[in-house]
């Protein structure tokens, strides 16, 4: 007897940030906006005392100068080639006219709890991906309403849980529905935003094969950029491609992970409990630097990649207690150093901070190749909270038995 074809589903929250943006200033709606960069971009209250109304001054891109990062983009911003992780230097020169909003990270957290807990209403089976984004396993869900992989039945349940997602938060989400995690994912980014696809396998040949590798999660602009110079520009083309070609360029391991995920094959399940436990960051230079005469560059990099690990961290949920420092030098040694934290945090300025305290630590008479940061000893932004609030109620409790000298 076969087992039945699991249903799953990948749903993502439609430009999170800037959305959560757009409901605490609605008159930005259909421009472009960047979020990201310090508090002294927060928009500036001005009241009208004849009517009593207050509007907003924001502040643009224009001119930017600084070392921020764009935390996300509006699709608006996005036409514009703006994207997350960007410098926002670089974003000011593509898309000056865009408003620049800072973050606002507890505003995040709380809607991410609310679209989270909207969805498990419908179904359970969750696998938390971060702040934004989860799978969900609509299996059983879709048994309890009709046979396997019956499409409307599966329509129903999505736009139920798109309809409940949006009543939690007054937001939109793009769902993916496949058998597979893998295919779920692309799916989801196929018809954003507000978008829901639904793919079988036999669909893969016409939705997915089109598709450029970089849509398959795992091949980054590296690996990307190599299958480019292969030849390859499309899904189809590398399912297409001989193992052997793929192992003489990847190694066999890659090789038969590229050929299965090619054609749409994706065996892993859904984990409802995370076991992450670091998240690291970092660059390897084209040309070696040294830490006094490049002292400028390394900073700058440095600073970027403290940026892009709290971006990571924030996305995925968690906070981290360690915070940790690679080397690698021109002869090929690495050195590495770790501070543990006392309050555990995903802030890039804590990180920076204590990742130079690192560096201060480790030999810098030689050459450097490699740079890297490190986040250890992570646990769920909810939990480092509930923790954080005991901890208060202890100390509370203390102080107040010690007024009474209690034992």
């Amino acid at each position: 007897m076969h087992e039945p074809v699991r249903i799953i589903a990948h749903l993502d929250m439609d430009a999170f940030f800037a959305s959560v943006e757009l409901l605490r200033y609605p008159e930005l709606r259909g421009r472009p906006v960047v979020v990201g960069g310090g508090r002294r971009h927060q928009p500036e209250d001005i009241l009208d005392p004849v009517t009593g109304i207050t509007t907003h001054r924001f502040a643009t891109l224009a001119g930017y100068v600084g070392r921020g990062v764009a935390t996300t983009a509006s699709y608006e911003a996005r036409e514009f080639g703006v994207h997350s992780a960007m410098g926002l230097m670089k974003a000011a020169k593509l898309a000056p006219q865009a408003i620049l909003l800072p973050s606002d990270f507890d505003a995040y957290r709380e809607q991410s709890q609310r679209f989270k807990a909207a969805v498990r209403t419908i179904a359970p089976a969750v696998e938390d991906r971060g702040i934004d984004e989860i799978y969900i396993d609509l299996t059983e869900v879709v048994a309890e309403h009709a046979a396997t992989f019956d499409r409307e039945a599966i329509r129903r349940i999505a736009n139920a849980i798109k309809a409940a997602v949006g009543a939690a938060t007054n937001l939109s989400c793009s769902i993916g529905i496949a058998p597979n995690k893998l295919l779920a994912k692309i799916a989801s980014d196929l018809e954003k935003p507000d978008g829901l696809v639904i793919l079988e396998a036999s669909d893969v040949p016409a939705r997915i094969w089109p598709l450029a590798p970089k849509k398959i999660n795992g091949i980054g602009p590296k690996a990307s950029a190599r299958l480019t110079e292969m030849g390859i520009a499309t899904i189809g083309a590398l399912a297409a491609t001989p193992l052997a070609t793929l192992g003489d360029r990847f190694g066999p391991n890659t090789a038969r992970w590229m050929h299965e995920v090619a054609h749409g094959r994706d065996q892993r399940g859904i984990a409802t409990h995370s076991e992450t436990k670091s998240i690291s960051r970092e660059t390897t230079f084209e040309h070696d630097l040294h830490a006094i005469r490049d002292r400028a560059a390394l900073s700058e990099i440095f600073t970027a990649l403290c940026e892009k690990l709290a971006g990571d961290l924030l996305r995925k949920g968690y906070v981290a207690r360690n915070i940790g420092l690679k080397l690698r030098y021109d002869d090929f040694t690495i050195a590495t150093r770790a501070t543990t934290l006392v309050t555990p945090t995903q802030d890039a300025q804590v990180i920076r901070r204590v990742a130079g305290e690192c560096a201060r630590r480790a030999p810098l008479d030689r050459r450097i190749r490699l740079l890297g940061v490190r986040a250890g000893t992570l646990m769920r932004v909810e939990h480092a909270a509930a923790l954080s609030a005991e901890d208060d109620q202890r100390r509370t409790r203390d102080l107040f038995d010690e007024e009474l000298d209690l034992p």
